[in-house]
Order: structure tokens, then C-alpha cells, then sequence
């Protein structure tokens, strides 16, 4: 496993030159897309939607430099990306990067919930990139996508509320509503992946087996952990459409 890891890494080590020029840029979008998420929760937006306007503009990004740059692009924007969210903990509470990130509902532990997701979406990113090459991009766009629409949804309609295992005695639930929304764009996403993706097969023969995929990854996100789901929902459909559809 370490020398499998070393070889990835090394294999996708940025250039020099990438580093200089897209270092800086990478960082520079990561604290933006915070800054613009909790501009939006000062001006009163919930932070069930500004967390995922944060999720969903960067996995966005990533799917983007996937798909146009390859994985040494990804891994360098994973890095900038993770000392905007280090900065945002590191001011702490009341300031907006901070506040854009940490729910009132999971105090007292709102820094242990920004961590956590941030942990398991680096683990589910280098475990579907090390074990499924490219084909990771259907992870992303996933669980950009699917996960990005399940907290929304939930908070502004879900009426028919279930509970899920979370760390830390906080307690967590989701919505059949907010399930439902992830179904429907986890399809779209895998659809989107295949568009895209010359290593992802999909024709109109394939759209069972891409429904199959979709109520795999939202069931996934119903049963994952709180905060767990940005692993698994990135590690489940790049390991299906692998083994299913390519």
C-alpha cells in the first residue's frame, strides 16, 4: 500500500512551473468560493446551503481539472484547497470563511464537522483516484452533485426525517426528500460523467445499469455516518461505473 501510494504520488507530482502559476490561483478560488458562501450566510442564507455552495463550486472545480488537466491538476488544487479550509479553522468563529462551514446544529462540536468532511473527502479522493484512475471523475461529479442536493432539499422541504449514525453525540438526520433529490442528481451526474469521460462508457443501453449506480450512491449517502459521506459517496460510483461500465 505505501509503495502504491508513493508511485501515485510521484506520478502526479505537479511541475514546478504548475505549482508557481497554479498554486497561488488554486488558493485564491478555494478562500473566494468560502468567502462567497458565508457572504451568503451573513446576508441570511442557512448554512444547510452555504456549506453546499461551498461543496458544490469545488468539486465542481475538481471535475473541471480532471477532466481537463489530469490528476496532477487535482492534486495541486486538493492542496491549495485544503489550506483555505486550515485558514477558515484557524481564524475560527464569527469569521465569515469559518462561519460558511460550521452548522448551529452541531455544536458544541462545529469545528470537529468541518474537519471530519474535509478528512473523508481527501480520503475518498486519493482512494478513487489511486484505485480507479480517471474513472474517479464520476465520484466527483457525484458527489458534488448528488450530496450537494440532499442538505438543500432536506432543509427547505424534507418533512419525513430518518436518523443516522454521527460521531460526537451530535444528533444527525436526513430527509426521504433530500434522498430522493440525491437519487435524481446522482443519475444526472453519472450521465454528465459519461459524457464527458472517454473511459466511461455509457449509451442508451447502459441507463438501467446508471439507474442501479444512482440508488447505490444515495444509499450510500442515507446509511454513511455523519460527515462520512463525501468518502463513500465518491469511492462507490467510481468503483461501480468501473466495474460496470467501462
Amino acid at each position: 500500500m505505501g509503495a502504491g501510494a508513493w508511485g501515485f504520488f510521484s506520478e502526479n507530482l505537479p511541475s514546478w512551473r504548475a505549482i508557481a502559476v497554479g498554486g497561488p490561483l488554486g488558493l485564491a478560488w478555494s478562500l473566494a468560493c468560502l468567502w462567497c458562501a458565508g457572504r451568503l450566510k451573513a446576508r441570511g442564507m442557512r448554512t444547510g446551503y452555504t456549506r453546499k455552495v461551498f461543496h458544490f463550486l469545488i468539486f465542481g472545480t475538481v471535475a473541471a481539472l480532471e477532466w481537463r488537466l489530469g490528476t496532477p491538476a487535482v492534486c495541486l488544487f486538493g492542496g491549495m484547497c485544503s489550506l483555505a479550509v486550515f485558514f477558515a479553522v484557524w481564524r475560527g468563529r464569527g469569521n465569515v470563511l469559518y462561519e460558511a462551514m460550521a452548522r448551529e446544529k452541531d455544536e458544541p462540536h462545529r469545528t470537529f464537522f468541518i474537519l471530519v468532511p474535509y478528512f473523508t473527502t481527501l480520503v475518498g479522493g486519493l482512494a478513487s483516484n489511486m484505485l480507479f484512475g480517471r474513472i474517479a471523475i464520476a465520484g466527483y461529479l457525484v458527489t458534488g452533485l448528488g450530496d450537494a442536493i440532499g442538505e438543500p432539499v432536506g432543509t427547505m422541504c424534507g418533512r419525513h426525517q430518518y436518523r443516522v449514525p454521527s460521531l460526537r453525540s451530535v444528533p444527525a438526520t436526513r430527509s426521504v426528500e433530500g434522498s430522493a433529490a440525491v437519487f435524481v442528481m446522482c443519475v444526472a451526474a453519472l450521465l454528465l460523467a459519461g459524457a464527458v469521460s472517454p473511459d466511461i462508457a455509457i449509451t442508451w443501453r447502459e441507463v438501467p445499469k446508471v439507474l442501479v449506480v444512482g440508488a447505490a450512491c444515495t444509499i450510500a449517502e442515507a446509511v454513511s455516518p455523519h460527515g462520512w459521506d463525501n468518502a463513500t459517496m465518491q469511492v462507490t460510483p467510481a468503483a461501480l461505473v468501473w466495474l460496470w461500465m467501462t
